[in-house]
């Protein structure tokens, strides 16, 4: 297996344009890789452009009529259905959309595929994570589902155990639905609370179809307003014991960085800091639980654009290809200049939010049941654990 990690990248994956009214603004890919480069992170790792993912791929979790109505909407947006989720708010169509969104979604499954293949340990994709997407519908800026594509293709290359995890605010629900009778895939999505964020679901009775499928999902929805302490705490509760136990072929993880406390789509408190501490536990947990260490990182949400997201998903980069990024670091000046040049806006001059290292309790230590974060952590255990014949 090759020592170096993979970067799935090709410029064109900015052509995910959603308008300049949204949201999701592609810029925040460009400076995440003018970032990495900015830091010759992309010397340390094999720097690959994917293929788009053709038909037959889509197919092992889309529905034929919706990639057909993708289509449409790519080559002609004022088609769009809005019975598929195309030409809403939140998805609006755009010219090659198709096109783009296959291409994304290519990248995320030549990063499993790269990694199943042992031609490389780790491989990250941050212009993936667009979990949200449904067999039969686009939905919450995510048209085709890569997350779970590549997951897909890990299957149909014979893989057994797949677990993916989740750490975007929202809940990772396309994913989850994908596989949501399949009992050689777990799903571990920790978000905030289905009562405050869309997509309203996530909640921790979620655990799988009965059956074959059951203890599957496992979900810790967290109270609005959960900072780093907090957050790590829930992580830490959950996977590692689960992990453990499922012993995973590969590791899947999406990173979303709309957990911060800047994003301004959603409730938690989360630092930079707190972010890279996951990403540091998720490669642990890899090398721990995986045979070879095989991972693939994906991207995600994260809409503060300049200050938040490149960094986040740099660090995640660093991570991977065992060069990490030190957040008490200097952001090079180039870098500042080109957000300038790009945005108008002044780039951050750390990689840090000044609460590096962050500090949490362990679960092992005891709990509070009248605490609200301990609280939405024992409703996981409780609901999820003994399915997988673990101790609530």
């Amino acid at each position: 297996m090759s020592g170096r990690a993979l970067l799935m990248w090709d410029e064109a994956v900015t052509g995910y344009d959603f308008g300049p009214e949204h949201p999701m603004d592609p810029v925040r890919l460009a400076l995440t890789m003018a970032l990495v480069r900015a830091y010759g992170l992309d010397r340390a790792v094999d720097v690959v452009a994917g293929r788009p993912v053709g038909e037959s791929t889509l197919r092992l979790v889309h529905r034929e009529d919706y990639v057909a109505a993708v289509r449409a909407a790519s080559a002609d947006p004022r088609s769009a259905d809005q019975a598929y989720g195309l030409g809403t708010v939140d998805d609006p169509a755009f010219a090659g959309m198709h096109e783009v969104s296959a291409l994304i979604a290519g990248q995320s499954v030549g990063a499993a595929e790269a990694v199943w293949r042992g031609e490389a340990a780790h491989a990250v994709n941050f212009a993936g994570g667009l979990h949200h997407a449904m067999p039969g519908a686009a939905s919450g800026f995510c048209i085709y589902n890569d997350a779970a594509l590549a997951i897909a293709r890990l299957l149909e290359l014979g893989a057994e155990r797949v677990a993916y995890v989740d750490v975007d605010v929202h809940h990772g629900d396309g994913v989850q639905a994908a596989f949501w009778e399949d009992p050689r895939v777990l799903t571990v999505s920790l978000h905030e609370h289905p009562r405050t964020l869309f997509p309203q679901t996530g909640w921790p009775e979620e655990t799988g179809a009965a059956g074959p499928g059951e203890g599957g999902a496992v979900n810790v929805a967290l109270p609005a307003g959960t900072g780093d302490a907090g957050w790590l705490r829930a992580f830490h509760a959950v996977v590692p014991e689960l992990l453990a136990d499922f012993r995973p072929q590969v590791l899947v993880t999406q990173h979303g960085a709309d957990t911060h406390f800047e994003d301004p789509l959603a409730h938690l408190a989360v630092s930079l800091d707190a972010q890279r501490a996951v990403q540091e536990a998720c490669h642990e947990l890899a090398h721990a639980h995986v045979e070879g260490g095989r991972w693939v990182a994906l991207g995600g949400g994260g809409y503060a654009v300049v200050d938040v997201v490149p960094r986040s998903w740099t660090h995640l980069v660093g991570i991977a290809a065992h060069a990490p990024v030190d957040p008490e670091s200097v952001i090079p000046s180039s870098w500042r200049d080109e957000v300038y040049a790009r945005t108008r806006q002044p780039g951050p001059l750390r990689m840090t939010d000044g609460r590096w290292p962050v500090g949490w309790r362990d679960w092992a230590e005891g709990y509070d049941p009248a605490d609200r974060l301990d609280q939405a952590v024992l409703a996981t255990r409780r609901a999820a654990f003994p399915l997988r014949g673990l101790l609530a």
